[in-house]
C-alpha cells in the first residue's frame, strides 16, 4: 500500500471526535453519568491499545471502574497468543451474562487481536448473544463509531474486516500515573514464524512518523515518565515502510537528543533484524537501557527454519557476542518455546545447551501452544504433553540456577534504580527497577516513587533482588 493510503485522513479522525461527541450528549441528555469497565489482556502493545480505547471513552464522558456490576460499559481488550489467555476471556464472558441480567442497558465489547479471528467473531456471535460489539485491531480508532451504532440501532455490531491497517495518530489517552509508558512505534507484522497468529490479526508493518514518536516521548519526558518502552511486534524492522533511510538505530539516536533524566527501552526484537549498527547506538545512547530482549525461540536450526524464524543458533550467538562486547554488563532477556510440532528430546536440549552457552539474565519460557489459522497448528505434534512438561522443567532448572546464581552475585554492591511504585511486600514496601530492569524491592518510603536512588543490595533471590537506599 502507498503510504498515504496507511495514514488516517484527518477528516476521518475528526469523524470520529464526532461520534464521540454524540455519546456524550446522548448520556448527558439523560441525565447520566455513564461508567466504563476496561479489562486488557497480554502484551504491552495490548496495553497501549487499551490506554487509546480509555481514552476515546473518557472523551465520550465515561469514568472508570474495576467492578463490571457497576459498569454501563464492559470491555475485554483481548490477546490471541496463548490458548489460556483465549480461555480466560471466553470464561470472562459467560460471568458477563449475570451483569448484562442485572443492568440490561449494559454495553458488553470484545475487542483486540482475540476478536479479530473469524472463528472467535463466529462462537462469539452464536454462543455469546449478550456481547454487542466485536471489533480487531485495525478497527480500533473507529471505536467511537461502531460504538455509536450499537446506541443508535440496539443491534449487534461486528467489525473483523481483514485489512492490511493503518496509522491514527492524535487519538486521546488515558495512562495511568506513574513513572513507566509504553510508545507504540509500529504496528503489524511481515514475519509469519509459523507459531504466531499475530500478522494475521494486526495486518501488515507499518510505521509511524518519526516526528510523531519524538513528539509523544517528548511530551512523556515533560510530564515526569522516567521509563518509556517503544513498542513494536519487531521494532527493529521500524522504518522499512519509510522508504528513507530512516530505521529504527536512527530513531533512538534522536530520542537520545531530548533531555531529561529517564530511560528508553523497546520490544520486541527479531534477531534477523537485529545489528551491530543496533547495539553500536545502544552502547553510545546515555538514555537506551543497556537491556535487550530478544528471542531466540528455539537453539535448534531445523526447529529455526521450521519456525520461519530465518536465522540460524550461530548467527543468534554471534549477534549476542558483538553486543556483549560493546555493552559489558547488558542485561539480556529472551522468549523460548519448548515442544514445537516434531521437535526432539536432542533437539529441545539443543535448546537449553544455547540458554547455558548465553548465560540469560531471565527468561520468557512457554510450552508450545497451536493457534488455528497458524502453519504450525496443522504440523505433526506426535511428543505427549508429558514429555514436553520434562523437556520444559529441565530449562527451568538451568535457567532459575543461573538467575540466582548473577542475583546472588549483587549481594554488597551499590546499583541505580528507579522506584515505580509499591510492592506488596511489607518488609520491602517499595518497588523499583535496575537499568536492566532488574527489579529490586527496597525499603524506604512511597514518597520516593518516581526517584532515581542509589541502593545497596542486601538479598536475593531467583527473581528479585533486595535492598536499602544509600
Amino acid at each position: 500500500m502507498k503510504r498515504e493510503e496507511i495514514i488516517i485522513p484527518q477528516a476521518d479522525l475528526d469523524r470520529q471526535r464526532d461520534f464521540q461527541e454524540r455519546i456524550r450528549a446522548l448520556f448527558s441528555a439523560r441525565g447520566l453519568s455513564p461508567r466504563a469497565c476496561v479489562e486488557t489482556f497480554g502484551c504491552q502493545q495490548n496495553v497501549a491499545d487499551g490506554q487509546r480505547i480509555m481514552g476515546m471513552l473518557e472523551a465520550m464522558g465515561f469514568t472508570f471502574t474495576q467492578e463490571p456490576g457497576e459498569a454501563d460499559l464492559v470491555l475485554l481488550n483481548t490477546c490471541a497468543i496463548r490458548e489460556h489467555a483465549e480461555q480466560r476471556v471466553f470464561g470472562n464472558l459467560g460471568l458477563l451474562t449475570h451483569t448484562k441480567k442485572e443492568r440490561p442497558d449494559q454495553v458488553l465489547v470484545l475487542c483486540g487481536c482475540m476478536a479479530q479471528e473469524e472463528r472467535v467473531a463466529k462462537r462469539v456471535r452464536e454462543s455469546y448473544r449478550h456481547v454487542d460489539l466485536v471489533f480487531g485491531p485495525q478497527a480500533l480508532w473507529r471505536f467511537p463509531e461502531l460504538l455509536w451504532q450499537v446506541y443508535e440501532t440496539r443491534k449487534r455490531v461486528f467489525s473483523i474486516e481483514d485489512e492490511h491497517g493503518g496509522i491514527a495518530e492524535g487519538l486521546p489517552v488515558v495512562r495511568e500515573r506513574g513513572v513507566k509508558a509504553w510508545v507504540s512505534i509500529m504496528y503489524g507484522c511481515n514475519n509469519f514464524c509459523s507459531y504466531c497468529i499475530v500478522p494475521y490479526v494486526r495486518g501488515r508493518e507499518r510505521s509511524r512518523e518519526p516526528a510523531a514518536v519524538l513528539t509523544e516521548v517528548r511530551q512523556l519526558v515533560d510530564e515526569g515518565y522516567k521509563d518509556i518502552t517503544l513498542l513494536g511486534q519487531n521494532v527493529n524492522s521500524y522504518g522499512n515502510d519509510l522508504d528513507r533511510g530512516y530505521h529504527f538505530p536512527e530513531l533512538l539516536e534522536d530520542i537520545d537528543q531530548i533531555p531529561g533524566d529517564y530511560w528508553i527501552r523497546f520490544m520486541s526484537s527479531h534477531p534477523k533484524d537485529a545489528s551491530p549498527r543496533l547495539f553500536d547506538v545502544m552502547a553510545k545512547c546515555s538514555h537506551v537501557a543497556k537491556q535487550l530482549h530478544l528471542p531466540f525461540q528455539s537453539g535448534n536450526n531445523r526447529v529455526l527454519e521450521e519456525m520461519n524464524r530465518r536465522y540460524t543458533r550461530e548467527s543468534y550467538l554471534e549477534l549476542i557476542r558483538y553486543a556483549k562486547s560493546v555493552m559489558p554488563g547488558l542485561v539480556l532477556t529472551s522468549d523460548v518455546i519448548i515442544g514445537f510440532p516434531g521437535e526432539t528430546e536432542a533437539e529441545a536440549m539443543d535448546t537449553v545447551s544455547l540458554v547455558e552457552e548465553v548465560g540469560f539474565d531471565a527468561l520468557f519460557t512457554f510450552i508450545y501452544s497451536p493457534r488455528p489459522g497458524t502453519r504450525a497448528a496443522s504440523m505433526p505434534d506426535p511428543v505427549p504433553r508429558e514429555e514436553k512438561q520434562r523437556w520444559f522443567d529441565k530449562l527451568l532448572e538451568v535457567q532459575n540456577r543461573r538467575s540466582a546464581a548473577i542475583h546472588a552475585g549483587y549481594a554488597g554492591r551499590t546499583v541505580r534504580v528507579l522506584v515505580d511504585g509499591e510492592s506488596g511486600d511489607g518488609d520491602y514496601p517499595l518497588s523499583s527497577r535496575t537499568e536492566g530492569n532488574r527489579l529490586v524491592r527496597l525499603k524506604g518510603d512511597p514518597a520516593l516513587i518516581g526517584r532515581f536512588l542509589e541502593v545497596r543490595i542486601t538479598g536475593s533471590n531467583t527473581w528479585a533482588l533486595y535492598g536499602e537506599p544509600v
